[in-house]
């Protein structure tokens, strides 16, 4: 791999952008080479300047914008193409959601072999103000180059930059949800006073409507006075509920709070702990919600990969039966205390494994007349997919964060049988080229 230092001598090579592909990046074809560039969009053409070659393509970045596209906007957030966290600050947000479906469509096809040429529906969010979750890291600034000594300066709070574990220090966020903006600000004012120690290396906080705050701290050392330093921080943000120490090095942790906040949503709460997952767009959880549950009813219904039971409980008024599986202890203690009064049962256990049980004892009888699939981006392990073809549920449900793995899975899932009914793609990462893909398959008898 060749890496072209990056100077005023580097030569530049002019292209036309073709399309937007999954990951951010603009892809061009010239002279039998492909480029990929990111912050750019169809149709435009540009002055590249090469930044990296691989064996069968090459990365640039735009040293000059020729011809810019109608569909570009000034970027309302001062760090964008600096720091790693949005990809397309610069389109146009009708646009962007134009981009993920054209992405999402030709990953079906192209992977998995699934021409989908009905319509997919989308649900958009507000574009910004929108996260509930955020990781942000805390580094020193590194000493002027040449020096050996250290900067002096306060650490800094942010974001690395994209590709690189470098810090890019941010003021401001626009896809934060209020709560945690004013946490994010707390802790910037916190470190530019010197009341936090450098030992924190990273807090990952996650924001309940009602502004309740978890925090996951990572740290080098657990502090010698956690207690008294988690009274500092909840000075400083308002808020914040519980705390949760955790050693980078071995596994040593500690609990300051209650351990978990209560996130509503409709009439319902969910009890959401530090270490389990909880969807992230603060706009689309109901109407995710709805979407799942708007299908016919019936005897059984399987949640599978349940996380906290944020659609086991929607399930649970809608069938006879709810088995909600879920392999994270952590996650199934949130699960079981979600589902507490309602018909569904908890399993803490491996989803492929249990799909294979249902598989082995169960007649076409007792054929589940849902399947809810939530898997994490790897998608469905050989393991799991077997035992569902071989149950062959009268409904599917498959929400996927991954396009390619969807495209793998529904190639498997048609080739058994299945037939896609339903596209649904949720914007739930606005600014960023990420897509969140809702699939209803259903099966003859």
């Amino acid at each position: 791999m060749k890496r072209p230092r990056p100077s005023a001598q580097t030569a530049t090579i002019d292209f036309e952008i073709e399309k937007l592909v999954y990951g951010g990046d603009g892809l061009a074809r010239r002279d039998s080479v492909t480029y990929f560039v990111p912050f750019v969009l169809p149709q435009e053409f540009i002055r590249a300047r090469v930044t990296e070659r691989r064996k069968n393509f090459v990365r640039a970045e735009i040293a000059e914008l020729v011809r810019p596209s109608p569909d570009r906007v000034s970027p309302p957030c001062p760090h964008f193409g600096v720091c790693g966290g949005c990809h397309y600050q610069h389109i146009g947000y009708q646009r962007q959601l134009e981009a993920k479906r054209e992405i999402l469509r030709e990953t079906l096809a192209r992977i998995g072999r699934v021409n989908w040429t009905e319509p997919i529906a989308l649900h958009a969010s507000p574009p910004f103000g929108y996260r509930n979750r955020a990781q942000w890291k805390i580094r020193s600034p590194r000493p002027p180059r040449g020096s050996t000594e250290p900067s002096g300066a306060a650490p800094e709070i942010g974001y690395f930059r994209a590709g690189s574990n470098r810090l890019c220090a941010v003021k401001e966020c626009p896809v934060l949800s209020p709560a945690l903006a004013a946490a994010l600000a707390g802790l910037r004012a916190e470190l530019a006073r010197g009341e936090l120690p450098e030992t924190i290396r990273q807090i990952e906080a996650f924001a309940a409507p009602n502004g309740d705050l978890l925090f996951n701290l990572t740290v080098a050392a657990l502090p010698a006075a956690p207690h008294r330093l988690a009274e500092r921080l909840r000075a400083a943000v308002s808020g914040l509920r519980s705390l949760l120490w955790q050693e980078t090095a071995g596994e040593r942790m500690q609990l300051d709070g209650p351990g978990f906040v209560n996130y509503r949503v409709a009439e319902r709460e969910y009890r959401v702990g530090h270490m389990s997952f909880f969807q992230v767009n603060r706009f689309l959880i109901e109407e995710m919600i709805a979407t799942v549950k708007r299908g016919p009813g019936g005897n059984v219904a399987l949640d599978l990969y349940a996380g906290v039971g944020l659609f086991s409980a929607a399930l649970a008024g809608k069938f006879a039966r709810v088995t909600a599986v879920e392999a994270d202890p952590a996650a199934a203690r949130d699960l079981e205390a979600n589902l507490t009064g309602t018909n569904a049962q908890t399993i803490n256990a491996d989803a492929a494994k249990f799909l294979a049980e249902q598989a082995t004892r169960a007649d076409s009888s007792e054929r589940p007349d849902l399947v809810l699939l939530d898997p994490p981006r790897a998608g469905l392990a050989p393991e799991a997919l077997r035992p569902l073809t071989q149950l062959r549920p009268k409904r599917t449900l498959y929400l996927s964060c991954d396009p390619a793995t969807l495209a793998r899975d529904l190639g498997e899932l048609v080739a058994a049988g299945f037939r896609i009914a339903e596209i649904h793609l949720f914007d739930v990462f606005p600014q960023t080229f990420h897509i969140e893909t809702l699939v209803e398959l259903t099966t003859q008898p």
